[in-house]
Parts: C-alpha cells; sequence; structure tokens
C-alpha cells in the first residue's frame, strides 16, 4: 500500500513536470512565430544634397542655395512652470518675436512646428540650446495613451532650401529665377528663366547622403562592412565668362542710357571674337529673383535672345559681304544715289542723306537704302537665304540660355522679287534678335570664321573638377579676304560715316548703326528699334559688341542713341583694363586737337 502512495506521488510530480514544460515549449513556439514590434537594431541618417551655385569669371557666388530648417517641439513635454523661460531663450536663439511663439505653442496639445525657415546658423544655435534646456530641466517626460513615459525636447529637422542672389537684381534677366517644390516633405528649387533654367539639370542635386548601420546602445552609427553609405553628391556649379567688374558697370550705362532716352530697353552684349566668350550681356531692365513683383513681370525675359525685330540698317553689311564674297561687286563699283528718291515698282525708297554718285563701299558708310536696294538686285533669292542662314539667321544662336526666338526671313521665291531683295537688304521683312546680329557681325572681327556666344565656361563638380562646355569648332564662312575688306569699312563707317560718335584714339573702332521703324498691329509706326554693332580692337584683344535700345522716346537717331551706349562701353572697357589704346596714336591724336584758347 505504502509502496502504490509511492508511485502515485513521482507520477504526479513527473506529470506536473511534463505540463509545465509543454507549456514552456508552447510560450517559446508563440513567442519565436508571433510578429512583435521590436526596436530596430539599425538606424537610418539622412542628408539632402544641395543645387550648385552660379560664380562669375570673378569668383562671386552669384546665386546661392542655403538649407533651411524647421524647429518642431512636443508641448507636451514643456514644463509649465517653465514655459515661459522656454519662450524667451527661443526668441533669443531664433530671432521669431516671444508673442509668435506664445501664441504657435498654445495652438494645441502636442507636436508644434515654431518655425519652417531657419537657416543654418541659427539652425546650429538652435540644436545648441536644446542642450542647455535639457540640461535646466525644462523639458519634462509625459506619459503616452499605452502608459510609456517618453521626453521629447526641441527638435531641428532639415526642411527644404532657399535659393539667394546676394547681388540683388545684377547679371538679371539672364540668370533668371527659380520655383519651389514641395518633395517628400522638403522644398526643393528649380529653374523657370535664364541660366536657373538651363543648366536646371546639372545645378540640380545629385544624390542625397545616407547612412544605414548597426547602431549601439547610445544610439550611435557602428560603421563596418555591414553598414550602407551612399556619399552626398551636390549640384555642378557653373561659372561664367562674365566678371561682375564689367557687367555691373555695363548695366549701371544701361539703366542711366534708358532714362534719358526714355526708352523701354537698354541691351548691351559683348563677346570675344575668337573664343565666343560673352563678357558683358547687360539689360537695363532688371529684377531682384528673390523678390519678384508684378511690376518686374516685363522684364523676366532675356531680350538679347528671346525678342526678335526688324533689324533695319545693321543688316547691310552682312548683304554686301555675300555681294563681295561672290565677287559680284567691288568696294569701288559706283552706285547711282538717285538724289535721295528712288523708285522700285510701287515702292519709293528714300534716303536721309541723298546722293548723286557714291561708291559700292560709302552705300555701307553712310548707310544709303537706295544703294544697297539696287546692289542686292545682284543675289538670286537662294544665294540671298543661304547665305543670311549661313550668317545664323533663322538658327540657334548657340547662347546657352532657354527660350531664343530664331526670327525669320522672306522664302528663296519671294527673294527672287525685286522688292523683297531691296526691302531686306536694309533689314525689313526679316527678323532677328540681338544675339544672332552680334554672332554673325563677330564674323568680320574674325577672318571670316563664325563662333557660338557662351555665356558659362566650365561646370564645376562636387570634387572641384572642371568641365568644360562643349563648343563648336569656327565655321570659315566667308573668305578672310572679304573679312578684311568689311572690317576696313566698317571701320570708314566709323571715322568718316554714321558711327562717328565712337571713334577713339589709338583702337581699332568699327561698326554699323541701325534704325528700323517698329511694326505694332501690322503698321509702321513713328516708333523705333535703334542699334549699334561693332568692334572695339587693341593690338591683343578683339571684341565684338553689340548694343540695342528699344523704343528711344526723347531721340531716336541711332547715331545719337546707340553710338553713345557703345562708347561708354569702350571707354570703361579701357578703364577696367580689357583694352589698352597704343600709346603711341593717344599722343598723336591728343597732338592734333585743336586747342581751346583760354580767355583771361
Amino acid at each position: 500500500m505504502h509502496h502504490t502512495n509511492k508511485s502515485k506521488k513521482i507520477f504526479a510530480l513527473f506529470g506536473t513536470l511534463l505540463f509545465g514544460f509543454l507549456i514552456f515549449l508552447a510560450v517559446m513556439l508563440f513567442t519565436a512565430l508571433h510578429e512583435r514590434d521590436i526596436p530596430s537594431i539599425y538606424s537610418e541618417v539622412n542628408s539632402q544634397a544641395q543645387r550648385g551655385t552660379i560664380i562669375s569669371a570673378d569668383g562671386f557666388h552669384i546665386a546661392t542655395t542655403q538649407k533651411l530648417y524647421k524647429a518642431v517641439v512636443n508641448t507636451r513635454s514643456i514644463d509649465p512652470q517653465k514655459e515661459e523661460l522656454f519662450i524667451q531663450l527661443f526668441s533669443i536663439y531664433s530671432g521669431i518675436e516671444p508673442n509668435e511663439i506664445r501664441q504657435r505653442i498654445h495652438t494645441r496639445r502636442g507636436s508644434v512646428t515654431l518655425s519652417y525657415h531657419i537657416g543654418p546658423k541659427e539652425a546650429m544655435y538652435l540644436k545648441t540650446l536644446n542642450f542647455e534646456l535639457r540640461k535646466l530641466k525644462v523639458f519634462i517626460e509625459y506619459e503616452l495613451s499605452d502608459g510609456q513615459r517618453v521626453l521629447q525636447g526641441l527638435n531641428i529637422l532639415e526642411s527644404g532650401e532657399a535659393r539667394e542672389y546676394p547681388y540683388g537684381d545684377l547679371l538679371t534677366p539672364l540668370i533668371g529665377y527659380p520655383r519651389k517644390m514641395e518633395e517628400n516633405g522638403y522644398t526643393r528649387t528649380y529653374g523657370i528663366k535664364g541660366l536657373e533654367k538651363y543648366f536646371d539639370q546639372e545645378l540640380n542635386p545629385q544624390q542625397n547622403r545616407s547612412q544605414k548601420a548597426m547602431r549601439d546602445v547610445a544610439g550611435y552609427l557602428i560603421l563596418n562592412k555591414q553598414s550602407s553609405i551612399k556619399e552626398q553628391i551636390d549640384g555642378f556649379n557653373v561659372k561664367l565668362n562674365i566678371p561682375i567688374t564689367l557687367q555691373a558697370r555695363a548695366e549701371a550705362i544701361t539703366s542711366r542710357i534708358k532714362e534719358e532716352l526714355q526708352a523701354d530697353e537698354v541691351i548691351v552684349t559683348v563677346m570675344e571674337a575668337k573664343t565666343g566668350k560673352i563678357l558683358i550681356l547687360a539689360s537695363s531692365n532688371r529684377f531682384d529673383p528673390s523678390h519678384i513683383r508684378k511690376v518686374d513681370y516685363p522684364s523676366l525675359n532675356t531680350n538679347a535672345i528671346e525678342y526678335s525685330y526688324e533689324p533695319g540698317s545693321v543688316i547691310k553689311p552682312i548683304i554686301f559681304a555675300l555681294l563681295l564674297d561672290r565677287d559680284l561687286i567691288t568696294p569701288y563699283d559706283m552706285v547711282n544715289g538717285h538724289n535721295g528718291r528712288y523708285t522700285m515698282g510701287r515702292k519709293t525708297i528714300v534716303d536721309e542723306h541723298p546722293f548723286h554718285l557714291i561708291s559700292a563701299e560709302d552705300v555701307i558708310v553712310h548707310s544709303s537704302n537706295i544703294g544697297i536696294a539696287q546692289l542686292a538686285q545682284k543675289l538670286n533669292g537662294s544665294e540671298f537665304t543661304e547665305g543670311l542662314s549661313r550668317f545664323g539667321f533663322t538658327h540657334f544662336s548657340g547662347a546657352d540660355l532657354p527660350y531664343e526666338k530664331r526670327g525669320s526671313i522672306p522664302s528663296s521665291g519671294q527673294l527672287n522679287n525685286y522688292l523683297y531683295k531691296a526691302i531686306t537688304s536694309y533689314g525689313y521683312g526679316m527678323r532677328a534678335n540681338a544675339m544672332q546680329i552680334i554672332k554673325a557681325f563677330n564674323v568680320f572681327n574674325n577672318n571670316g570664321r563664325i563662333v557660338n556666344p557662351m555665356v558659362v565656361d566650365y561646370l564645376i563638380d562636387d570634387t572641384g573638377r572642371k568641365l568644360p562646355m562643349e563648343t563648336i569648332e569656327p565655321i570659315q564662312i566667308i573668305s578672310s579676304t572679304t573679312a578684311e575688306q568689311m572690317k576696313k569699312i566698317l571701320i570708314k563707317t566709323v571715322n568718316e560715316g554714321t558711327g562717328i560718335g565712337t571713334k577713339t584714339p589709338g583702337l581699332e573702332i568699327g561698326g554699323k548703326t541701325g534704325t528700323a521703324h517698329i511694326a505694332k498691329n501690322g503698321q509702321y509706326v513713328n516708333s523705333y528699334h535703334t542699334s549699334f554693332v561693332g568692334f572695339a580692337n587693341d593690338a591683343k584683344h578683339t571684341y565684338t559688341i553689340g548694343v540695342t535700345v528699344i523704343e528711344p522716346r526723347t531721340v531716336y537717331f541711332a547715331a545719337i542713341t546707340a553710338v553713345p551706349v557703345f562708347k561708354a562701353v569702350v571707354d570703361m572697357m579701357i578703364e577696367e583694363k580689357y583694352l589698352h589704346p597704343n600709346p603711341a596714336e593717344v599722343a598723336r591724336a591728343a597732338a592734333l586737337k585743336p586747342q581751346v584758347p583760354t580767355i583771361h
């Protein structure tokens, strides 16, 4: 009996142990298979790459990107007894008014964004403040709905980027302007006009920085072979050919002349003849890209390429060069000036200064419409259109800017008609932009070779490596002999003809004026475009310079509107040491200058 009881006790104990073991196995199995919210042992840190910078030729940062941060606080974490201390300290460190902070933290209980637009310097200060506030026990623990207690301080997080223009309206409208867009809660900027648009893809960030790795007990990343790291690759920097020293002074000239002439706009472009590098692209109509107002809307276009117009007499040298290059004329052929009035079919052509007989080259020097209209008849329609096309008309100029207007010329069929030939020869019935005209004139200053105008010199990547812009090889479009003949005629135009106001002792100056009626609603009105396009060279440097004045109102002849702008730009380039007049020629000119007697 006693033995049986002992066996039962052992069996019961064994059963109890087995039951307990089975429960333990079941719990372990459930734990292993059931999904749980286990804190991750991995952590990820991200940093946004930045848009590139636009830099002038002389190293000034014209357009830059600043990172923006937001300050977030959980109001439940602020000790009510120390709320005022928090408000006052946050105000000092952020520059935000105390009342504004007070208002925001009382809007709701929980997470509140105190500011979305904190700059990098203020963000650094606020991160320091967060550390100090924790030491002062301004932040306290609060209880979550599941009973867990947490302490959340002040969080400073990347919120976006802002495009900054430290020099205000300088280099506008060429530089363009950006637009803000939200991307996954981060504010990015994208180019809308000008260089910001044309190089948008290159300027945009290439790759954000991210680090994914195991973390230690303190939450720091453990960087080892299992870590995943993507380096930050910012957008390319864009280096211009334009130095601020020249650009700022040219802009001041355009602003002054616009006011004097009560013009719609004054545009100046200066190009290195051999390379096509643009050293100045200045407009009187500018704006601050950071604060565009309604009144700025008419100034947002880069009209050097976005505005096409009937160029008038500046086209005459192009037509003359086509005739010379085909040996259809010589500079010394005589032309009948018809005493200033000449009727072709139903059209009467008039010259401002009447002539009886003049040489072919003097048709250019004294800008005779009657003379060029007769000479142009020697070209057939296809020679005319092919020639203008070869000089770049109706094609994009190649300038690295968006939204270019290519202009137009009459068809070969139309230009077989004598009247179309006559009208087009002095710059009507066709349209071109200022950059196309400068590119065409540059052929005369570059031994008959055409080059593309270039605003940007090179891109700079994250490592500092320079990536030059693609350039086309210069193309010989007229013979160097023709180019030299044209150069001499344009120099004579400055010494004896309509461009006399640009004469500068010690420099080789040549060029051509243009005054063209503006058509509005299909009718030519009493408004004008005036221009002077030419070159200014010394022993070592060759520059092609174009001036366009849109609708001057006080006076309208190019000789007293565009010519003084050209002269002012040349004088400024001498002062800035881009041009060096021959000292002997300067001294000779000074000696020949009539002396004004002093009256005692």
